[in-house]
């Protein structure tokens, strides 16, 4: 197993792919340099020595600088360096624009819609529009899993807090994600469940949904019934009787869409399974398939490796808007930009939020960005995908679930048991974690540090995997039934 990797010619520190313990020497590139000190795995070693205010130099591109000097063999870390980043910048748009070359597209077998529309799962769900009825729902849920048979693969509801006492923009996002979550293709049919009184209204939620299939979506609102129990039982076996007719047949891997999102991440995330993601997208792209990358504030400062693969100028300018209207989300709240990473990220050995965003944007791969598209919205342009959302775990997830990612790839160097109502798999980026949590971890990138597999071999396994998922394995969180959502707030709560 190698002990360190350099990750790009031009970098003046190297990572440890394991715990090094002082002594060990890194001799590649005609380098030699031993280890002054102890290395945890995933954190960074210098190669030169470096003076105060050298630029610490990472994936090829500055991570930030120095604050003391370094000598050959150090750790390099947040007691010796520091972020470049502060205030706003500008952008100009000089594409640098590769399109895959195009591949057959494998397949799967998924669930073939009326509206032609592909899930790759056939479940009820349950939306309640306001948190009043969350409890109704979870019971509905409880009360009525003998409906889950046949072709049917479960009856779930998501509960949230939000569709009352909220104005303005929270209100309108409230409204536009779960009509968004009411048209997922793996939802074969949909309850949705109402109070009566709350502010997001069923002729709201009506003109937010625009045309649907009455036979698909049922309503119910609590308040207009002697007993919502019985009401909703018989409107769940409406739901069943319509979802009971789809069958899974084979769907080319050009429908899919895939969401792609980080969580607890470390030092290895940007080495194993975030490239490995990248490359598993490109094959994707080529074969007429679908990705969507979010976590705009996990994309400031590397927005250079983005920003030059818009497809063409109005996709940059939306991608600058993107980049910017999240800054000014911060600074609107008197927050600073650049507060990242956090604390189990930097236990992890990232250090900076450009070391954080470096890593992070390899799950983006090479392909042109197609489309960029905000919160709540579908993709609707094949390719690759920006999204406007956070790096929250559970919110981003959410929003890629509503933008119709019909699976969410979350790579994690930590590790995490949420779900999101997608599929969530969980790909380890160190072997460590895949060992100690088999039962989160559904792939393990940490064979690349490992040695044991090449990124584009883990790219085919990944995608071998995928495709198998899409035809009904279940991830593990699928498997303990880990699934819930939680949407994006800025505003007041009245």
């Amino acid at each position: 197993m190698p002990d360190f990797i350099h990750i790009h010619p031009d970098d003046n520190v190297v990572v440890a792919l394991h715990a090094i313990a002082k002594g060990t020497v890194y001799a590649a590139d005609g380098i030699s340099v031993t280890a002054n000190m102890d290395i945890p795995q995933g954190h960074k070693m210098a190669l030169i020595p470096m003076i105060e205010n050298t630029h610490v130099m990472k994936y090829g591109f500055s991570i930030g600088h120095t604050t003391a000097p370094i000598a050959a063999g150090d750790w390099v870390h947040t007691h010796n360096m520091v972020t470049n980043l502060e205030g706003e910048m500008e952008y100009t748009y000089n594409p640098n624009i590769t399109f895959p070359q195009p591949l057959q597209p494998g397949s799967f077998m998924g669930y073939r819609r009326k509206d032609g529309k592909v899930g790759i799962r056939n479940e009820i769900w349950i939306i309640p529009t306001v948190g009043c009825v969350n409890d109704v729902a979870k019971a509905l849920v409880k009360e009525n899993q003998d409906l889950v048979c046949g072709s049917i693969d479960g009856l779930y509801t998501f509960p949230h807090p939000f569709g009352c006492s909220q104005t303005g923009h929270d209100h309108a996002q409230t409204r536009k994600l779960l009509a968004a979550l009411t048209r997922h293709p793996n939802a074969g049919a949909v309850l949705v469940l109402s109070l009566g009184c709350e502010n997001l209204t069923h002729e709201q939620f009506l003109a937010e949904l625009g045309e649907f299939d009455a036979d698909r979506v049922k309503f119910l609102t609590c308040q207009h019934v002697s007993d919502e129990m019985t009401a909703g039982r018989e409107l769940l076996e409406q739901c069943a009787a319509f979802a009971a007719q789809f069958r899974r047949e084979s769907v080319p891997a050009s429908e899919l869409v895939i969401g792609m999102k980080c969580g607890g991440s470390d030092g290895l995330s940007g080495i194993t399974a975030n490239p490995t993601v990248g490359r598993f997208s490109d094959m994707l792209v080529a074969q007429g398939g679908s990705t969507v990358l979010t976590e705009v504030p996990e994309m400031f400062g590397a927005e250079g490796f983005l920003m030059d693969r818009c497809v063409n100028e109005e996709v940059f300018h939306k991608a600058v808007n993107m980049i910017n209207g999240f800054k000014a989300y911060f600074i609107r709240h008197n927050e600073v930009v650049y507060d990242n990473p956090s604390p189990g990220n930097k236990q992890g050995g990232i250090t900076t939020l450009e070391d954080k965003s470096c890593g992070c944007v390899q799950k983006g791969g090479s392909a042109p960005i197609m489309d960029v598209i905000g919160y709540g919205d579908a993709v609707t342009t094949k390719g690759l995908n920006m999204l406007y959302g956070p790096g929250n775990d559970l919110v981003s997830a959410t929003a890629l679930t509503a933008a119709g990612a019909h699976m969410v790839l979350f790579t994690t160097g930590r590790g995490t048991p949420f779900g999101a109502p997608a599929p969530t798999m969980k790909l380890a980026t160190n072997t460590p974690l895949a060992t100690n949590k088999p039962t989160w971890i559904d792939f393990n990138a940490g064979v690349v540090a490992d040695g044991k597999r090449t990124l584009d071999e883990a790219a085919q396994d990944l995608m071998a995997l995928v495709l198998e998922t899409a035809s009904g394995k279940q991830t593990w969180a699928e498997k303990k039934g880990y699934r819930e959502i939680s949407i994006f707030k800025d505003g007041v709560v009245l």
